[in-house]
Parts: structure tokens; C-alpha cells; sequence
């Protein structure tokens, strides 16, 4: 039995590749976050121009809607990396391997701050993540300090803050299937939801709970805690702008009142016009995110599909490219568009899975 499964794997291992080598695409097809895809043309660009391949098609779907269609299966129909503005989530890969998309390489490109920016013609903003929290979450603590929580009822800024201006809380940002969503969540309002100790305190019940083997007891804890923290409310002060961050920047120039959410290269690419807020004391600036002293900053990553390299032409040539040090180097052309660079050793270490070809480990 177990050898005719086998032949049976080998037999469609086989019929993949034949049907892929007769009907190859000529070129890269890359989808996913909104964040990398300007780091990601720009790479495009100069290997369409600087070898004999084709320049790769990049299109922003968002990093989970892009994680989404990687994992649909291997062949032609499907894309051959995916870039994200967070790390693939153990869910993503188990689908991936469903789909029989079981050979993945990660690539660490470099940081990103995530930016709470406006207009510049209005006073640049100075807010603490649990500022962000309580005007932003679903569900906020009970304010007669019971272990408890009620729907947010703050409409402006000086509720959450008697210190913040009493204007109106009206915050362009992604939707749920961007990675910046994602990183929002979690390092900008689970950082502000833990400045209240019995959050916190359910945080570190779980990991407890997680420790000894209690996995029912330990993921009831991982939900109610993550349904206060990265739950965002609906009820208007909220406003998702889509995947495209440029939009929100043209919105912000728009409605000086109004705040953004969105990457640091956007910011650093519309200085002119847009303004970062000061979170726990920090700039959103290429120094801060690179020592780590902004609060708000994540990893860049992207996703390569081993089945489809050396079927689709041109992948190594073009993971060559992206971690070229004149490409992602300290003082590479991505860091001039506003990508904070790796370490010396990170970066090493990145060069060398990617020239073997490491296969994901999480």
C-alpha cells in the first residue's frame, strides 16, 4: 500500500512538472504586502534592466491575501512569492501544505516603522500606545477599575487623553488582510492594552497555562486577551482605506484632522506633506526603527516557492538581486526608498539560507 501511494505522489510530482515545463510563464509573478511592493518594484526594475530576464510582475494584494493565493497549490496559476509585513503564521503553512506548496524559503529583507502620521498643516500629534488603545479598541476597560470591559465610548481625542486636542478620533488605516493591520494590532494596541496589569496578567496566565501542557485552558486565555487588544471598533472613528497606503497619505492632505496608519517609506516619501506622530516619546525616523527605540516597527519579509524555481525562469537570479548588498546593504538602494537594513550578521545569515536554499523553519 505504501508503495503504490508513493507512485502515486511520484506519478503527480511528475504530471506537475511536465505541465509546468510545457506551459511555463517567461516571468517572476510576485504578490502580497503593500509595504514591500515599492522595495519590491524597485528590485523588479533593475533586474528587468540589468539581465536578460524579464521584469517580474508585482501586484499588492496585501500580505494575508497574498499568503492566501501562494498557498492555493504549485504550478503556473499560481504565484511564485509572496511579499509580507509580517511573518507567515503556523495556520498559512499547514494550507500551504495542504495544497502541496511544502518547500518554502523565507526571506528577512529588512524593518519597517509603522507610522500614526497627518497632515502637515496641523500640529504634529504626541501619543502613547495606550492613547492608540483605548481610542481605537472595540472594547476598552471599565473605568470603575473592575476586571472588566465596555464598549469604547470615546469620541475624541481629549477623552482617551484630557492632554490631547478635542478633535475628533478619525484614523485612515488597512484592512484586516494587511500586514500592517496585523503589526498595528499587535505592537501598537496590545502594547497600550498591557498598560492595564489584569490584561496583562491574562497574557501571562496563558503562557502559564501554554508551559504546562494545558492547551484548551491555554488557548481560551490567548482568545479573550487578543479579543480585547486587537480587536478594532466599527462604529466609525475607525475608517479602512484599503491595501493602498498612497491613498491614505492623498486622504490625510485632505483632512488635516485625520490620522493614518501606514509603512515608514510612505512617510519618508511624503515628508513635504505628512507628519509622524510621536509615540512613547520616539520619531518614527530611520535612526529609531534601526535601534529599535520606536515602539511601532516590524519585519519585512518575502516568500519563495521552491517547487517553481528553476521551472519559472529567473527566481535564483532574482533572490541574487534582492539580497545583493547593493540592493539591500546598509547603504543599499532599498534603504534609500526607506527600508531600515539588517545587521551585518543578520544580513550574512540571510545570504546564506538564500544561497542554499534553507527551507522555512518556524
Amino acid at each position: 500500500m505504501k508503495k503504490m501511494i508513493l507512485t502515486a505522489t511520484l506519478a503527480a510530482s511528475a504530471a506537475m512538472s511536465a505541465q509546468m515545463a510545457s506551459a511555463a510563464r517567461d516571468y517572476i509573478e510576485v504578490v502580497g504586502s503593500s509595504t514591500v511592493y515599492p522595495f519590491a518594484t524597485v528590485v523588479a526594475e533593475r533586474f528587468g534592466k540589468s539581465t536578460s530576464f524579464k521584469t517580474p510582475k508585482i501586484e499588492s494584494t496585501g500580505s494575508g491575501g497574498g499568503l492566501k493565493l501562494f498557498c492555493n497549490g504549485v504550478g503556473i496559476d499560481n504565484p511564485d512569492i509572496t511579499n509580507a509585513s509580517r511573518r507567515i503564521k503556523s495556520s498559512e503553512v499547514a494550507r500551504c501544505a495542504e495544497n502541496g506548496v511544502t518547500d518554502i524559503v523565507e526571506v528577512l529583507i529588512g524593518y519597517d516603522g509603522i507610522v500614526i502620521g497627518n497632515s502637515q498643516k496641523t500640529d504634529q500629534m504626541q501619543l502613547t500606545r495606550k492613547d492608540l488603545f483605548l481610542a481605537l479598541a472595540k472594547k476598552v476597560p471599565n473605568p470603575d477599575g473592575s476586571a472588566t470591559t465596555i464598549t469604547n465610548p470615546h469620541k475624541l481625542w481629549s477623552d482617551v487623553n484630557p492632554a490631547l486636542p478635542a478633535t475628533k478620533i478619525e484614523v485612515l488605516g488597512p484592512p484586516p488582510t494587511s500586514g500592517t493591520r496585523d503589526a498595528f494590532a499587535e505592537l501598537a494596541m496590545e502594547g497600550g492594552c498591557f498598560k492595564f496589569d489584569w490584561i496583562k496578567d491574562l497574557k501571562s496566565e496563558y503562557k502559564a497555562e501554554k508551559k504546562l501542557g494545558n492547551k484548551t485552558a491555554a488557548s481560551a486565555l490567548k482568545q479573550q486577551y487578543k479579543e480585547i487588544c486587537h480587536t478594532v471598533r466599527e462604529d466609525g472613528p475607525y475608517i479602512e482605506a484599503g491595501e493602498n497606503d498612497n491613498l491614505i497619505v492623498q486622504k490625510l492632505n485632505a483632512n488635516p484632522n485625520a490620522l493614518g496608519v501606514f509603512g515608514f517609506s510612505f512617510l519618508d516619501q511624503n515628508i513635504d506633506t505628512i507628519q509622524g506622530s510621536v509615540i512613547d516619546g520616539q520619531e518614527p525616523t530611520f535612526e529609531t526603527i534601526a535601534d529599535g527605540s520606536y515602539p511601532v516597527s516590524r519585519p519585512l519579509y518575502f516568500y519563495v516557492k521552491k517547487a517553481h524555481i528553476g521551472t519559472i525562469p529567473g527566481i535564483k537570479e532574482y533572490l541574487a538581486e534582492f539580497t545583493s548588498e547593493k540592493a539591500m546593504g546598509e547603504e543599499g538602494y532599498l534603504s534609500e526608498k526607506g527600508m531600515i537594513p539588517l545587521g551585518d550578521e543578520e544580513r550574512a545569515k540571510v545570504k546564506g539560507d538564500v544561497k542554499a536554499l534553507n527551507n522555512l523553519v518556524l
